[in-house]
C-alpha cells in the first residue's frame, strides 16, 4: 500500500478539531515540538502540520495528497481539488456587514462601496453575480474595525455568535455562504484505497457524533407504537425479556431528536428509557 500525505493546521481552532476528529477514528500519531511532520502509527500515513489556508492550493499542487481545512478557504482558494466528506464541525457563515446606522437593504445597493475582507475572491464573485461593481481591500485577520477606522463601507467576514459585530456597531446584510471543516483531496492520490480507507474511517466518526443510542423496555404489544416514534436506521433490535410480555428494545435515533423521542416513548409507556453516544459506527 503506498504512503500518503495528509494536511491539517498546525494551530487554532482547526488544529485542535482535526486532531480529536484523527484520534477519534484510530488514526493515532505524536507531534513532537516544532515538527512540521509526523508519522501515523499502523498506517502509511505521514500527517503534515500546514497553515489551514494553504492547505487547499498544497494539495492542489501535490504536496499533500489529502487535507482537513475550512470549506471556506478552499472556495477562496479556487483551486481544484475535490471535497471527499463533510466534516459537520466549524459550521459558520460569510456574510456581508454594514454599519448599524446604513440605509442600504440589499447587496445590490453596494456598487462603487469599499469592502475589507480576508475573503476578496469570494467576495468579487458573489457581488460579480449580481452584476454590483465594488473594491475589495485585502485584509488578514480582523476586519470588524475597518469601518471605524474609515477603511472601508462594510466588510465581508465569518460570523458565528454575531457578538464581535455588535460590539463594532455592524449588521449582517446578507450572506454569502455557509462553510463548515472538510476532507479534501487532489486527484492524483485523493482517490486510492488508502485514501478511502481514512475517509470511511473519519465518516465512521462523523456520523456517529449525529446518533445516540436509546434503549427501552416496552410492552411487546406496544411495540409497533413505538416502532412509530424511533424506527432506528434500518429497523430496531428487540430482545425479549424474563417477562414474556415485556421485550427490550436498541434503536440509533439522531441526538437532536433524542430528548422528544424519549418524552415520546415514555407517554406509551416506555420504561428504564436510556440514551447511550456512539463513539464510531459504519452505516
Amino acid at each position: 500500500m503506498s504512503h500518503l500525505r495528509l494536511g491539517i493546521p498546525s494551530k487554532g481552532r482547526l488544529s485542535e478539531l482535526s486532531d480529536r476528529l484523527l484520534n477519534d477514528a484510530g488514526i493515532k500519531f505524536r507531534r513532537t515540538n516544532r515538527s512540521l511532520f509526523a508519522k501515523a502509527k499502523d498506517l502509511p500515513l505521514e500527517i503534515a502540520f500546514l497553515r489551514s489556508d494553504d492547505i487547499p492550493v498544497l494539495c492542489a499542487e501535490g504536496a499533500i495528497d489529502m487535507g482537513i481545512t475550512g470549506g471556506d478557504l478552499v472556495e477562496e482558494a479556487g483551486v481544484d481539488v475535490h471535497t471527499k466528506l463533510s466534516l459537520g464541525e466549524g459550521i459558520c457563515r460569510l456574510s456581508i456587514c454594514i454599519p448599524d446606522d446604513s440605509p442600504i437593504k440589499s447587496p445590490q445597493e453596494m456598487a462603487g462601496s469599499r469592502i475589507a475582507t480576508s475573503f476578496p475572491n469570494v467576495t468579487q464573485k458573489f457581488f460579480q453575480r449580481l452584476g454590483c461593481p465594488v473594491t475589495c481591500v485585502r485584509l488578514a485577520g480582523s476586519v470588524e474595525v475597518m469601518v471605524s477606522l474609515g477603511v472601508s463601507d462594510a466588510i465581508v467576514d465569518l460570523v458565528e455568535t454575531g457578538s464581535t459585530l455588535a460590539a463594532n456597531r455592524l449588521r449582517v446584510l446578507a450572506d454569502i455562504g455557509q462553510y463548515e471543516t472538510v476532507l479534501i483531496a487532489n486527484h492524483r492520490n485523493g482517490s486510492s484505497e488508502l485514501a478511502d480507507r481514512i475517509t470511511r474511517r473519519l465518516e465512521g466518526v462523523v456520523i456517529a457524533r449525529g446518533y445516540s443510542l436509546v434503549e427501552f423496555n416496552i410492552e411487546r404489544s406496544k411495540v409497533p407504537a413505538a416502532h412509530a416514534i424511533a424506527p432506528g436506521f434500518h429497523s430496531p433490535t428487540i430482545n425479549p425479556l424474563e417477562d414474556p410480555e415485556w421485550c427490550a428494545v436498541r434503536v440509533m435515533v439522531k441526538r437532536s431528536l433524542v430528548i422528544d423521542v424519549m418524552e415520546r416513548l415514555e407517554a406509551i409507556g416506555a420504561t428504564a428509557i436510556l440514551e447511550t453516544q456512539i463513539a464510531n459506527c459504519r452505516l
